[in-house]
């Protein structure tokens, strides 16, 4: 899907790099930042998620899209700016509330806000909707979506990004020892749900906007009930 032989080139090295600096920051150089910050989770997620995130992830992908934009099914530009018709989002975004409710009664017996949830899980849920996205979405999704020009294509486009966006999860759920519980229980297909509902949002309105605010409210809502 994608037809310029430089993008794709420059998408697999993007990717060889990203995947391959996340992991050695998740699994050697996290430890050593919380102990430099005294095991203050909220001043060590603000580096992590505001600073180090942002610089890894947000702006390369900015200046990507930018550099290929005539390769891009939506500019730089005009997915910050494309209107939004806010009635038809608006039923995801309501069960995505119901969901997450449900989730956390079912759990919990009751929706109550958790004990953990504090000023890192603030800094967490501030950051996370714009730097995954301008990634997943906004550049890597993106520039495979130019010559989709039939349905199934987007889909594959949006299925195969779905999968990217699984991998980049391994190195946090091996670093909390998490990784085979959650592919046993089988919570990795709500990632990969989640991702194609990103990606529809964000095919269907061309505004990134979009994808961003639902990405940190469903993480909002996670941390605090479940």
């Amino acid at each position: 899907m994608v037809k310029n032989k430089k993008l794709m080139i420059t998408i697999v090295i993007y990717c060889i790099l990203f995947y391959s600096a996340w992991a050695v920051f998740e699994l050697l150089i996290k430890s050593q930042l919380l102990a430099l910050t005294n095991n203050n989770n909220a001043v060590m997620e603000f580096i992590r998620s505001g600073i180090i995130k942002n610089l890894v992830w947000t702006l390369p992908a900015i200046f990507l899209i930018k550099k290929f934009e005539s390769d891009m099914y939506i500019g730089l530009k005009e997915m910050f700016t494309a209107k939004v018709k806010l009635l038809q989002i608006l039923p995801v975004f309501v069960l995505c509330i119901v969901y997450v409710g449900v989730s956390a009664f079912k759990t919990n017996g009751g929706i109550f806000i958790n004990d953990t949830f504090g000023l890192s899980s603030v800094m967490i849920v501030a950051f996370v909707g714009i730097t995954e996205e301008m990634v997943f979405r906004g550049f890597l999704l993106n520039s495979t979506l130019k010559n989709a020009d039939k349905e199934w294509k987007q889909w594959l486009a949006a299925g195969i990004n779905a999968v990217m966006f699984l991998c980049i999860h391994f190195p946090i759920w091996i670093y909390d020892g998490v990784f085979f519980r959650n592919f046993q229980s089988f919570a990795f297909v709500g990632i990969i749900i989640l991702s194609c509902i990103f990606s529809w949002l964000f095919i269907k309105t061309k505004n990134i906007l979009v994808p961003v605010f639902l990405h940190m409210l469903y993480d909002l809502l996670i941390l605090m009930f479940i």
